[in-house]
């Protein structure tokens, strides 16, 4: 049985203080609930160990929204996965679009984050998807396989398994389109495909599918009524608790 999953990415917000406020604001919020998904939190680096200290992770569970593709050195500004792990987080978001298209993360360095994260016990939540452009050719399918393939398809099928894909049509982050529940249930459906042909049934349908494109309160619950979309993996709307929690309930 895979899991239902609400992740929130914080993107490049919040200082160390709000983030805890936060992060203790949603544990109130989440207390006493028999929630029917999995909660995580993807804040900024600097947050990571001071929320790590203070999170309850029976309730929310924390992770980071990137690594470096090294293990450790002179990489001046990096973040190894060993040291995301060694601040309590169990997640790491990979492969986010903006890390893509504004710092050049190539299917191949990606490669080696996936794989230093799974060394280090870290669960990623690799991001996959199209620009607009892409779309409207009609190209969507052949760029998300092509992703998967090339930063994914060399790992053993146990460790596939300790995967889970975040689908992002990159033309409807912050923009404030979303695609229709229709379109979400439909490309979700080929990546569970795209992921059986490879590594067999059983791992495709225990991989957790997470859409990640202007998901809110209002079309949550239709889009995780989708049989292949299994969460959401949030932005603007996971940074206040009565943006979010609509979200987490919506299951």
């Amino acid at each position: 049985m895979r899991k239902n999953i609400v992740a929130g990415n914080w993107k490049m917000n919040k200082n160390l203080q709000e983030g805890q406020d936060l992060v203790k604001e949603l544990q109130s919020a989440v207390f006493g609930k028999a929630l029917k998904c999995e909660v995580i939190v993807c804040t900024p680096f600097i947050h990571l160990a001071t929320v790590g200290g203070v999170i309850d992770k029976n309730k929310v569970k924390l992770g980071a929204q990137n690594c470096a593709d090294k293990v450790s050195g002179a990489y001046t500004g990096e973040v190894s996965a060993e040291m995301v792990a060694s601040t309590g987080a169990q997640y790491v978001i990979l492969g986010h679009s903006e890390r893509r298209a504004y710092y050049g993360e190539t299917n191949a360095i990606l490669n080696e984050k996936v794989k230093l994260a799974l060394a280090n016990n870290l669960t990623p939540i690799f991001c996959i998807g199209e620009v607009l452009a892409e779309r409207e050719a009609g190209k969507q399918n052949a760029v998300v396989k092509k992703q998967i393939e090339e930063a994914l398809f060399d790992l053993s099928a146990d460790d596939f398994a300790k995967i889970v894909l975040a689908y992002e049509p990159v033309w409807a982050i912050g923009t404030g389109k979303t695609a229709t529940s229709a379109q979400a249930q439909e490309i979700h459906a080929f990546i569970r495909q795209t992921v059986a042909a490879k590594y067999g049934k059983t791992v495709a349908d225990s991989t957790s599918i997470l859409y990640g494109g202007s998901c809110n309160a209002g079309n949550a619950k239709e889009l995780f009524a989708n049989p292949d979309v299994d969460g959401g993996l949030i932005g603007g709307a996971a940074l206040k608790v009565d943006t979010f929690m609509p979200i987490v309930e919506a299951f």
